[in-house]
């Protein structure tokens, strides 16, 4: 008995590993992996807001509509819990990358409205936490770059004949991907020129 049902269970490792079970697995585990290094950087920006915030404050009270958009932008980004499982709602997706692509608009118009603050400029501090935000957009842009080809190498496996059997029968489904109007201007980390020299203060 013991041995008809080890028996059993060879073949039906062999039947799983044969349909492509097992790749469904690996391949929706990369996307996880990837979505949760995704998460982590824009945590990251996130932790880096209000440092930013008030040293601009320091030095230009008066910009206080840009400040109080970025400050209320990452309220929102970080209010949206994306969990790995929240990654198959297409709305979830579109709402989570909307709020991030906010908090990128609002830093940007932040950004250049140091242009008119010399001695916030030259501000070590806030030199500091411009580099920090620059590379940060950096990470974030490599991470959603892994975590859109890994739901690619995930969609083109539960679409392909005969894993896409395997995948109708235990509910394995193709997931959203991040789809942006333009792609590449959201990857672009905003940036400012300082070596351009900034027109005088109002």
């Amino acid at each position: 008995m013991r041995k008809l049902t080890a028996m059993l269970l060879a073949a039906a490792a062999v039947t799983l590993s044969g349909c492509g079970y097992n790749d469904i697995q690996r391949n929706d585990e990369a996307t996880k992996a990837a979505w949760s290094e995704v998460i982590n950087q824009y945590q990251r920006r996130a932790d880096l807001i209000p440092n930013l915030v008030n040293t601009v404050k320091g030095f230009a009270q008066q910009e206080q509509e840009v400040l109080t958009r970025v400050t209320e932008a990452r309220a929102r980004a970080t209010g949206i819990q994306m969990t790995p499982e929240m990654l198959n709602d297409p709305a979830a997706l579109q709402k989570f990358q909307a709020a991030q692509g906010e908090v990128t608009s609002a830093l940007a118009r932040l950004l250049v409205v140091v242009e008119r603050y010399p001695e916030l400029k030259s501000d070590k501090n806030f030199l500091e936490l411009q580099a920090q935000l620059e590379g940060t957009e950096n990470r974030i842009t490599v991470a959603r770059n892994r975590y859109i080809k890994a739901v690619n190498d995930y969609n083109v496996l539960v679409r392909e004949f005969p894993v896409n059997l395997t995948a109708m029968a235990f509910g394995y489904k193709v997931k959203p991907n991040f789809t942006v109007e333009n792609e590449q201007a959201i990857q672009r980390a905003p940036a400012v020129d300082f070596s351009k020299p900034a027109p005088a203060a109002k």
